[in-house]
């Protein structure tokens, strides 16, 4: 999926793939978790945190990734930790969910919500 349909978040999880399904779960209650629900909407085709035009975090089922677009200070604030991790300008991909690094996504996450700006 490269940009989804789905209206709602709810709608956008239940077309992902069955194997990203708990990485995609994970990364959503993180968000919640840190933004608030009512933070939570589809922006761009994508799971979106922030005002709808422009969001400060997304993520995405990608055909051949899993990606969030966190922006370049956010990445920044973790590059020595981001060995391994395919990224360009502000976003972060992974291939493989099981190869997916929470603590350093909730450090990002956590960096984007004390600086009150990421980017997407």
């Amino acid at each position: 999926m490269v940009q989804s349909k789905a209206t709602t978040v709810d709608d956008f999880m239940e077309e992902v793939a069955p194997e990203r399904r708990p990485a995609l779960d994970r990364l959503r209650a993180m968000c919640i978790e840190r933004f608030g629900a009512d933070m939570e909407r589809m922006a761009f085709g994508m799971p979106a945190y922030g005002d709808p035009k422009t969001p400060f975090f997304a993520f995405n089922s990608q055909k051949q990734y899993i990606a969030l677009y966190a922006g370049k200070a956010a990445l920044d604030a973790v590059q020595e930790r981001m060995a391994g991790v395919d990224r360009g300008g502000g976003c972060a991909r992974w291939r493989k969910p099981e190869k997916m690094d929470f603590e350093l996504i909730a450090d990002i996450l956590d960096h984007i919500r004390a600086s009150g700006r990421g980017g997407c």
